[in-house]
């Protein structure tokens, strides 16, 4: 298990030139909305498949209340889910993504952590869930997800 950026995105890369190779240039790693959301990678663990990452919250994604979007939440869990999927599994689309949120996520927080984890795997399907959570643990959100090998 790895938890620092820099070393955790130097193995995640380390593992996608392993499993791509010549063909890595095909994709967009980390994914570009990942980057726009400058969302981190702090710890892959490819034993348990689990991925875990962190995204700023900046002015920029609040809705009119004050609170992150629930759509940036659910971009933040969809951009932790697949790049997780490319690290253990053939390429995939999510085929479905269900969130559910518990609690606003604030400015105060300053940051929005997602774990992802597989939960399961069967011929053509991989089954992922994900907590968002704040710095002190608190769960904003849940969600679960399948994708589909192609």
């Amino acid at each position: 298990m790895v938890d620092q950026p820099t070393e955790t995105l130097d193995i995640i890369m380390q593992v996608f030139e392993a499993r791509y190779g010549d063909q890595l240039d095909r994709f967009s790693v980390p994914p570009p909305v990942f980057t726009e959301l400058r969302g981190e990678f702090t710890e892959f663990d490819p034993e348990r498949g689990l991925l875990r990452a962190r995204f700023p919250i900046e002015r920029r994604f609040l809705n009119p209340y004050g609170y992150l979007q629930g759509g940036i939440i659910a971009a933040a869990i969809d951009n932790t889910f697949g790049p997780l999927s490319m690290l253990i599994a053939p390429p995939n689309l999510t085929r479905k993504m269900e969130v559910k949120y518990s609690r606003p996520a604030e400015p105060a927080d300053k940051h929005l952590i997602v774990i992802a984890e597989l939960t399961g795997r069967d011929d053509r399907r991989l089954y992922l869930k994900a907590d968002a959570r704040n710095p002190e643990g608190k769960l904003l959100a849940r969600a679960q997800a399948m994708h589909w090998i192609i």
